[in-house]
């Protein structure tokens, strides 16, 4: 069973350019202003978010790989980051050939769980988990680690029908490997005000889903873009920017869900 001492939320979407990575930094970090003492876990091999937190890939000495394979424990491969109170288990391009390593393991969808489940991990509050842009073995462990699963989705015409693959998969994982696995909120990214068709994919979402999808919408911005190539998340980068402003208020959002999901419990 996943314990109840931390959150694990896994941030994920099979679909590219969504602003899955974006996302994660810059919640992790809004949550970690406020207080909470928080751990990245970048699962992708491209490790954007490694990158987009200042790590250098000559300063990864051990990764998410060395979880997976079970060499290192959490407390061996987490760093520090720039920003106080958040840490990150880095990625390297060894993840790529982790899932060739374990495949025919018969615990090899529950390496992440296991290791998530140790002490160390229990000093974080939030532990976020950001996946590779596709559903194989590095995101059925995340999926299988976490209590829940957080979804950005990019205002664009085939959002929908890519969200609905998406939450097949949520229920397929929660029918086979994590029955607790739930869906954390949708949150509405890249969101344009002048475009119409990006009005009608919020309706149409918020029509489907309803409470699921969060108020905070993350506007298409500038700043936000930039700010990765500086190693900053953008509430470091730009604060006062209309995406950093956001992301403060998606941390808001995610923090009241928590409390009335505590509440309700």
């Amino acid at each position: 069973m996943i314990g109840e001492r931390n959150r694990i939320i896994t941030i994920a979407n099979q679909k590219g350019g969504v602003g899955k990575t974006t996302t994660a930094i810059n919640l992790a970090t809004a949550l970690a202003a406020i207080g909470e003492r928080v751990l990245i876990v970048d699962l992708d091999p491209q490790g954007n978010a490694s990158t987009g937190l200042g790590i250098e890939r000559r300063d990864r000495k051990q990764s998410s790989y060395d979880l997976l394979a079970g060499t290192h424990t959490i407390l061996e491969t987490v760093l520090e980051t720039a920003v106080p109170n958040l840490f990150i288990v880095p990625s390297t391009m060894d993840l790529l050939g982790v899932e060739m390593e374990i495949a025919q393991q018969p615990d090899r969808v529950f390496r992440l769980r296991r290791a998530l489940n140790s002490p160390d991990a229990l000093s974080f509050s939030y532990i976020l988990v950001d996946c590779p842009p596709s559903f194989n073995l590095l995101t059925m462990n995340a999926m299988a680690a976490a209590h829940s699963v957080l979804v950005p989705l990019q205002c664009e015409f085939f959002a929908l029908e890519g969200l609905s693959q998406l939450l097949e998969t949520v229920d397929q994982v929660r029918r086979t490997v994590n029955p607790s696995l739930d869906i954390q909120g949708i949150v509405l990214t890249m969101f344009d005000s002048r475009n119409n068709l990006a009005q009608q994919v919020v309706s149409d979402v918020r029509t489907h889903l309803g409470e699921k999808v969060y108020h905070t919408l993350i506007p298409r911005n500038v700043r936000v873009s930039e700010a990765p190539s500086y190693g900053k998340p953008a509430i470091l980068y730009d604060l006062k920017c209309a995406g950093s402003q956001a992301y403060l208020q998606l941390a808001s959002e995610v923090i009241q869900r928590e409390r009335q999901r505590k509440a309700a419990a």
